[in-house]
């Protein structure tokens, strides 16, 4: 029997069916569980969350003099009061790059926490939730609203130790991105997002020594690994998934356009439109990522060999979409303007893709570092120009991501 009841009201052993209030709100990834330590208690209790659903059938009851704020008739009442609470009118108005980053750093160690469990409870066999990955995707998609730059560029920030799990929130992110560059419509572009976060769930029946292997993989080990879009899929069909276009990006999202890809070798005109998507958003993260047995290279020389792939491997009309979607420089290119100072790109110009902001804080001329300055250069009067990208590799600057962000690698 489904009960709403006051979080004054649980106890341990009694088993969660829904928290009333948005996913952002209660301190879990996940809506179903039994409660087994005091510290999750603790957790509600410091939540803004007021009234949960527990389910008497799988966990305790509240006391027989304790009785619940409402009793549901059927399951459908539970499911339509949890989601009626959840959708809550989404907080899309449009803020600054700086006031989104914080937010977009609560969601994404958030979705960090709820991949890492995720990819756990696939390898134990438990039936993916996509539910709650839907909610994620909401997240990352309203946070995209507000401002169409925060997610991509915290998402980017992460440790080859994070690489697994964040590489999904950042292709969520990217797809999100790239679909309303396309102007697909709404519930394709949350399909997308939802791809992009699941792209990889076959990765969790890897084994561990193969997957995060520091060195090159023997071609045994490789085969593997490209098992890993059939397994995935496998997962998805397993869990009921029958999202078509989740299903497809999920399988396809390594297929190229010469037909030298995996699983199925499919060529340009038998690889769907999203699947193409996702093989672009994949590849450019995946590129600009630090990974254990390599640096990620700068966003605007990622850029630069992605378009050479185009030739047999990446759609070229989606790239060009893509990179409409970040910009010819992206947010953290280095580059240097015409007066020789080097700097960040701190943000893009909706204008031009030719001219972002770009803090300034490095003189060539003088050879050492200046007071930083953000510099916009479609400005009025502004005779500063990129005469081009200058590789961060050749500079060592150790603190290039904290000058573009302001923020350090999220943990």
């Amino acid at each position: 029997m489904l009960k709403r009841i006051h979080v004054q009201q649980l106890a341990l052993g009694m088993h969660i069916d829904g928290f009333c209030g948005p996913w952002m709100e209660h301190p879990f990834w996940r809506n179903h569980f039994v409660l087994t330590d005091p510290q999750d208690i603790a957790l509600i209790l410091a939540s803004s969350i007021q009234e949960v659903w527990i389910d008497t059938s799988k966990g305790k009851d509240i006391a027989a003099d304790a009785p619940a704020l409402a009793q549901a008739e059927s399951l459908a009442a539970v499911v339509q009061e949890v989601h009626a609470a959840e959708a809550t009118p989404s907080d899309t108005q449009p803020t600054s790059l700086a006031a989104e980053y914080k937010r977009a750093a609560e969601i994404c160690a958030k979705s960090k926490r709820a991949i890492m469990t995720m990819l756990q409870e696939a390898r134990m066999g438990k039936t993916v939730d996509t539910e709650l990955a839907s909610h994620m995707v909401q997240e990352i998609s309203d946070s995209m609203l507000r401002n169409h730059e925060a997610m991509i560029n915290l998402a980017r920030l992460k440790t080859a130790d994070d690489y697994t799990y964040m590489h999904s929130v950042a292709v969520c992110a990217l797809m999100v991105a790239l679909a309303r560059r396309l102007e697909l419509d709404e519930d394709v572009t949350r399909s997308m997002g939802l791809a992009g976060l699941l792209h990889d769930l076959g990765k969790a029946m890897m084994p561990m020594d193969v997957l995060n292997k520091p060195g090159k993989l023997t071609d045994a080990e490789f085969a593997i690994i490209q098992s890993h879009p059939v397994q995935g899929h496998k997962l998805l069909v397993e869990g009921q998934v029958q999202d078509p276009i989740v299903l497809d990006v999920v399988l396809h999202h390594h297929e190229k356009t010469d037909g030298t890809g995996y699983p199925q070798r499919q060529k340009d005109e038998q690889i769907s439109l999203y699947a193409k998507m996702g093989a672009v958003c994949d590849v450019y993260d995946a590129i600009t990522s630090n990974r254990p047995y390599k640096k990620g290279w700068d966003p605007a020389e990622s850029l630069k060999r992605m378009a050479e792939w185009t030739h047999g491997h990446l759609d070229a009309q989606v790239f060009q979409a893509f990179v409409k979607s970040l910009g010819i420089y992206p947010t953290g290119s280095l580059v240097r303007l015409t007066s020789g100072r080097i700097g960040v790109v701190v943000e893009q110009n909706a204008a031009t893709l030719l001219k972002p902001l770009v803090k300034v804080f490095f003189s060539t001329k003088s050879d050492m570092r200046i007071p930083p300055q953000v510099i916009d250069l479609s400005a009025e009067g502004c005779k500063e120009k990129i005469v081009g990208r200058e590789d961060p590799e050749a500079w060592h600057f150790p603190d290039l991501n904290e000058l573009w962000s302001g923020m350090a690698p999220l943990a």
